[in-house]
C-alpha cells in the first residue's frame, strides 16, 4: 500500500493543554502560526474569508490498534456503536483532524481562529479557505450525534 510522509505547515497556541478534555471548544481562541519557509505573505488573502479548515494531526493520541469493532463515540453506552469512519474522534487512521474555524485576525505568518479543537503544540498540516461553493446542503446525521456534540462546541 502506497505510504507518503506529510510535514506540519505550522503549529497551535492556545490556552487548552489537555488533550483529554474535549468538550466547550466554541469561544476557544487559537492562533496558528505558520513555518517561516512559506514566506511573510502565505496567509495573504485568507483574511477576505470569515472561515477556515484547519487540517492537524492528533499528536497525543496513538490509533487504535483494531479498527474492525463498531464502538460508541467517547466510550459512552447510551450511544450506538459506529464504525471507525462514521465517527470524528482522535484515535483513527493517521490521527488526522478537521476544524472549520471562524477566522478572527490574520497578520503575517499568524492566523487566530475561535473553535479549533486542537490543544496547544499541535501540528497544523495544511488550511483552506472556506468557500460557499464547497459548503453541502440538506446535510441529515442521526439524532444521537445532537446529544453527543450538545456540549463540544458550547463555550
Amino acid at each position: 500500500m502506497l505510504s507518503f510522509e506529510i510535514h506540519p505547515i505550522g503549529t497551535v497556541r492556545n490556552e487548552r493543554t489537555d488533550a483529554q478534555d474535549s468538550d466547550h471548544w466554541g469561544a476557544v481562541r487559537s492562533t496558528i502560526t505558520i513555518d517561516e519557509r512559506f514566506g511573510d505573505a502565505c496567509l495573504q488573502g485568507l483574511e477576505g474569508f470569515s472561515h477556515v479548515e484547519v487540517l492537524f494531526i492528533f499528536d497525543q493520541f496513538s490509533e487504535r490498534d483494531d479498527y474492525r469493532e463498531p464502538r460508541p463515540n467517547r466510550g459512552r453506552a447510551d450511544l450506538p456503536p459506529v464504525g471507525v469512519f462514521a465517527s470524528r474522534g482522535p484515535r483513527r487512521p493517521n490521527r488526522i483532524g478537521v476544524t472549520c474555524c471562524r477566522v478572527e485576525s490574520v497578520r503575517g505568518r499568524e492566523l487566530t481562529v475561535v473553535g479549533l479543537d486542537a490543544v496547544s503544540g499541535t501540528p497544523v498540516i495544511d488550511l483552506k479557505p472556506t468557500m460557499t461553493e464547497f459548503l453541502p446542503v440538506n446535510v441529515q446525521q442521526p439524532e444521537w450525534v445532537s446529544q453527543l456534540m450538545s456540549e463540544y462546541f458550547q463555550p
